[in-house]
């Protein structure tokens, strides 16, 4: 475990984290011992009266400041109920019935297609469980600010998932090709979104049909994003592993390569954790994207 004990302010999950802030979350922990992680998340949250847009509490992102405080050595979190929740997050997830019928038409005779928002029910089940089983990464739920897509051909098939979230907080090739400073990166950040997974099903074989879905989609994100969080987003990012993916449909798509992240975690201070090199892409949804997100103030 890093240890690292703060002499100023830090900032993580784009809030400033002060010693006192940290003296208050130690004595949180240690007056109500029987708090869950979430519990105490939500009463920071009200303390800190830390909330999205749309007025509803920030507790996933507080978790993961929580976390990452404690990665620090700064404080100790209650256990969890499982120790590596991650190594199971895809087997609790309950199969939905689907169709494995190969699709192989041309893409003219698959249209219209429907991207259709996923919020719950039958279609988030369903949308879950094929992100676990089909997708590389498999499912490891959301955090903060997200839209998942389901998009069906004209018989009501389903072809694709798609998923966006929050932006990466700190990338050098994306921030230099913004062009904005470390202050205003902090307050703009939820201005962009991140295409953190995207599959096609693995029996449609349909040739453009990726570079199709990113430009439909593209056209309609902000629509949608502003719909369900009240503020715009003005440009998107997704990251392609060298090695498993040559990011074909992002350059067919007019996405643009701005550099290969360096391949270390968001934790890794020293350097120490080697993890996979993926080109930056991204795609802009305004033509002054710039200017919109180096304003300092909104």
């Amino acid at each position: 475990m890093v240890y690292f004990y703060m002499q100023q302010e830090k900032v993580l999950q784009g809030r400033r984290v002060s010693a006192d802030d940290i003296a208050f979350v130690k004595r949180l922990i240690e007056e109500n011992p029987g708090w869950s992680r979430t519990r105490l998340s939500k009463e920071i949250c009200l303390q800190w009266d830390w909330c999205r847009a749309n007025g509803g509490f920030k507790d996933m992102a507080c978790r993961s400041l929580l976390r990452k405080l404690e990665e620090l050595g700064e404080i100790r979190l209650p256990e969890t109920q499982l120790k590596n929740p991650n190594k199971y997050r895809n087997h609790f997830i309950q199969p939905v019935f689907h169709s494995k019928e190969a699709i192989e038409s041309p893409i003219k005779e698959l249209y219209p297609l429907e991207l259709r928002l996923v919020e719950g029910g039958y279609e988030l089940k369903l949308f879950k469980y094929l992100i676990s089983e089909y997708h590389y990464l498999g499912w490891s739920g959301t955090v903060g600010e997200n839209l998942k897509y389901l998009i069906f051909d004209n018989c009501q098939r389903e072809l694709a998932c798609m998923m966006f979230g929050a932006a990466a907080w700190k990338v050098l090739p994306r921030d230099q090709y913004i062009g904005w400073s470390h202050e205003i990166r902090k307050g703009n950040l939820p201005y962009i979104a991140n295409n953190n997974r995207f599959l096609i099903l693995p029996w449609v074989k349909v040739l453009h049909l990726a570079s199709h879905i990113l430009g439909k989609i593209s056209r309609c994100i902000n629509a949608h994003w502003q719909e369900k969080y009240n503020h715009p987003i003005y440009l998107l990012e997704t990251f392609v592993e060298h090695g498993r993916f040559l990011g074909t449909c992002y350059k067919a798509s007019n996405w643009i390569y701005v550099g290969d992240t360096k391949g270390r975690g968001k934790l890794d201070i020293k350097n120490e954790y080697a993890l996979a090199i993926k080109s930056i892409f991204v795609y802009p949804l305004h033509r002054q994207f710039r200017e919109k997100l180096c304003l300092l103030e909104r």
